[in-house]
C-alpha cells in the first residue's frame, strides 16, 4: 500500500515505519526534522499546521497513519492536529486515517475509563484527556478512521508478535499489569492497515 506516516521520527512512529517497510509498503515519512529520518526513506517535511499542506501530501495515498505526539506543555495540540487531519482527508479524497491513540479512554470497569478511575498518575492526565478529545473528533467525523489504544505502559521493548486485541477495555495480564511494547503495537497497527477490522472504531492492544 501507499502509506503516509506522520510522526515518523517519534518513539511509536519510528517503529511503525520499520514495520511498514519490512512488509514492503510504499511509505512517505513525514516529520518536522528530516535529518532524523533514514536517508533511504521517501520523506516530506510538515508540522501538521495547515490543512491544505496536509491534503497535498496525502493526496493519492491509500492510508495515512498519525503517530503525532504533542508537546508535553500543550497536549491539546493533539486535538487541533486531529481536526486538521480529518479536514485534510476529506479534502484529499477517499483515504483511511489510522491514529496512534491513548489508553485513558479505555474501560477498567464497565462504564469507567482509566482516565476517570482515579488510578492514572497525575502527570499522565493532560495527555490522556487530550487523547479522549481527539477520539471524539474522529467519532464525529465522516471519514474512515481507526484509533488504536495501547496498554497503560507503552514503551520501547521487544518485537514478540504475541499480544491480545480488545475493543474498549484496557488489556491487562494475569498479574494485573497493562503493557505493550512499541514494537508489538506497530505489528497490530500494520495488521489493521492490511486487513481492516475496525473501520470507524477504536480498539486496544496489550499482553
Amino acid at each position: 500500500m501507499n502509506v503516509i506516516l506522520y510522526g515518523a521520527t517519534g518513539n511509536s512512529g519510528s517503529r511503525i515505519l520499520t514495520e511498514l517497510l519490512s512488509r514492503g509498503h510504499t511509505v512517505t515519512a513525514v516529520a518536522r526534522n528530516l535529518a532524523k529520518l533514514p536517508s533511504t526513506v521517501a520523506a516530506r517535511q510538515d508540522d501538521l499546521s495547515d490543512v491544505d499542506t496536509i491534503a497535498s501530501i496525502i493526496a493519492g495515498a491509500d492510508a495515512v497513519i498519525s503517530a503525532y505526539a504533542p508537546p508535553q506543555d500543550d497536549t491539546d495540540a493533539l486535538v487541533g492536529v486531529t481536526e486538521r487531519l480529518v479536514a485534510a482527508v476529506k479534502k484529499a479524497g477517499k483515504i483511511r486515517l489510522l491514529m496512534v491513540g491513548g489508553a485513558g479512554s479505555l474501560e477498567v470497569a464497565p462504564g469507567v475509563t482509566l482516565n476517570a478511575s482515579g488510578h492514572l498518575p497525575e502527570a499522565w492526565i493532560p495527555i490522556a484527556t487530550s487523547h479522549e478529545k481527539a477520539l471524539k473528533v474522529l467519532r464525529a467525523s465522516e471519514i474512515d478512521w481507526t484509533y488504536l489504544s495501547p496498554a497503560a505502559f507503552f514503551e520501547p521493548g521487544t518485537r514478540t508478535g504475541k499480544f491480545r486485541l480488545g475493543s474498549k477495555e484496557l488489556i491487562s495480564d494475569a498479574k494485573g499489569e497493562s503493557r505493550i511494547s512499541m514494537e508489538d503495537y506497530a505489528i497490530a497497527m500494520v495488521d489493521e492497515l492490511e486487513k481492516p477490522a475496525h473501520l470507524r472504531q477504536s480498539f486496544s492492544v496489550g499482553y
